[in-house]
């Protein structure tokens, strides 16, 4: 699904999202910022690179992200390409759900809207937290539900008839934006995901509502015992 969207995904996204994905993607890289100084940085189902592209504020050792998706990749490289960062950033074919590389390798280990796609969450959690150095740290941005009224019920208006709508006229694969409010929808948010990365080992597990609650950005911390 992700390879047949891959060309219009960057398009679909700031515009569905009216761009505020983007300011999204800033505060995430400031709550790493207070915590890191030039971290060495993993990109957990970096898609076409956005998130890895923002963190080359933090003037970061490396960072290298992974993805299954080949097109998307692709697609990613060539942004990296074009903005002359291929030698801060580094794209890869790979399994969120067996990061290959060694224990506590990275400072910090992020994923931007990819948790919800992982078939096992817990397991790509545990995942993450293996890849950081004790004291690291696993961030993750995912959309979430907001439960205030009337935001929620524009909310869902939006999400639900909308977005798959729109997604439709610009997205050939008819299904990929019917997939996404679906998947959100299903996703364990708030407290429930919280427990999730406790449950993966994760502690000092915080999070920080954007946008009246549409979307969320989780951190955890990987204990200096661990």
């Amino acid at each position: 699904m992700f390879n047949s969207i891959a060309h219009s995904y960057d398009f679909l996204n700031h515009f569905l999202s009216m761009g505020i994905d983007r300011s999204w993607r800033r505060r995430a890289i400031r709550i790493i910022s207070k915590a890191y100084k030039n971290p060495e940085i993993l990109d957990v189902a970096a898609g076409t690179g956005d998130l890895s592209i923002a963190a080359v504020k933090l003037d970061p050792k490396h960072i290298t992200g992974i993805d299954i998706s080949l097109n998307m990749i692709e697609v990613g490289r060539e942004k990296i390409r074009r903005k002359g960062l291929s030698d801060r950033i580094e794209l890869l074919e790979a399994d969120s759900e067996n990061i290959p590389f060694n224990n506590d390798r990275f400072d910090v280990a992020m994923v931007a809207f990819g948790v919800r796609n992982f078939a096992d969450p817990a397991k790509g959690l545990s995942e993450m937290k293996r890849v950081v150095r004790a004291g690291g740290m696993v961030l993750v941005l995912e959309f979430s539900k907001p439960d205030r009224f009337p935001f929620k019920q524009l909310y869902n208006f939006y999400f639900l008839n909308i977005l798959p709508l729109v997604g439709r006229l610009f997205s050939s694969n008819e299904t990929a934006y019917s997939y996404l409010p679906e998947s959100v929808m299903q996703f364990p948010d708030n407290e429930k995901f919280m427990r999730l990365m406790t449950d993966a080992g994760l502690s000092s597990v915080r999070q920080k509502k954007l946008t009246w609650g549409i979307a969320s950005i989780y951190t955890g911390l990987k204990a200096s015992m661990q």
